[in-house]
């Protein structure tokens, strides 16, 4: 799927900005590879203190889990319940903060040992988290994302993802890097970079053949999961049931 039909099929009906802002394209160039659990239906990733963290989805089979970047195994989990379906993780301080699609739960839990701190409530569907700056941003498949206080859950605000002025739907997993929200498009090869303030897309991130290179099959096997190494600039990305990771870098930008 080309890149402007994906986002034409995705977009929300809408008056469009007489000039649109300019939207970078990038693709990108494979630094590294690692080995993935390729049973993992990966919804959040992230990277903190030397080590991935990966929520899982799927009912009966949703964790998080703190893994070895080498071997992709698990050093330390945490099942949720069989009635819940996990979405995406953040860290906020000695917390890592974790949201389910249709509960309407969410989760803390301890980053050292992974121990649950307590659950909270929230409306609508959970997809992917991230923080920017002291709040906690959520996506919900919609193309609204919420701007929430980590402490209480509080809705502080919220915006929406528009590409070329019309609103941009499937908002999925969330990661923030360099003051940018950077989110997986469900069902799509592409990472779009959002300006938190106005929600305007800057730059489109063309993933695609990275999911044949991995050797993942079927419908559900997308791309999903995006975590940055702030420390040494690395960026890793992931699918669901993908056998691989990557560490990949921007390449061809313009």
């Amino acid at each position: 799927m080309s890149l402007l039909l994906a986002f034409v099929l995705l977009a929300e009906p809408a008056v469009a900005d007489p000039v649109p802002p300019p939207v970078e394209r990038c693709g990108y160039r494979v630094v590294q590879s690692y080995p993935h659990d390729s049973a993992s239906f990966t919804q959040g990733l992230f990277w903190d203190g030397g080590h991935l963290y990966e929520a899982t989805g799927q009912y009966g089979h949703s964790r998080i889990a703190r893994l070895d970047l080498e071997t992709g195994k698990a050093l330390a989990e945490t099942k949720l319940p069989d009635d819940q379906f996990g979405e995406g993780i953040t860290r906020w301080g000695h917390q890592i903060i974790g949201v389910t699609w249709q509960n309407g739960v969410g989760h803390r839990w301890s980053i050292k040992d992974l121990k649950p701190l307590g659950d909270f409530a929230y409306d609508g569907e959970g997809w992917g988290v991230a923080m920017v700056g002291d709040r906690l941003v959520l996506s919900d498949g919609s193309s609204d994302l919420r701007f929430l206080d980590p402490a209480t859950m509080k809705e502080q605000g919220r915006v929406t993802v528009r590409f070329g002025g019309r609103p941009l739907r499937m908002i999925n997993e969330l990661e923030t890097i360099d003051g940018q929200i950077w989110a997986n498009i469900w069902m799509t090869d592409l990472i779009v970079r959002i300006d938190p303030a106005s929600g305007d897309v800057v730059s489109l991130v063309d993933l695609s053949g990275l999911k044949a290179d991995a050797g993942a099959r079927g419908s559900d096997s997308v791309l999903n999961g995006i975590a940055w190494d702030a420390k040494k600039k690395r960026l890793f990305v992931t699918g669901k049931y993908w056998p691989k990771l990557y560490e990949i870098a921007l390449a061809d930008c313009g």
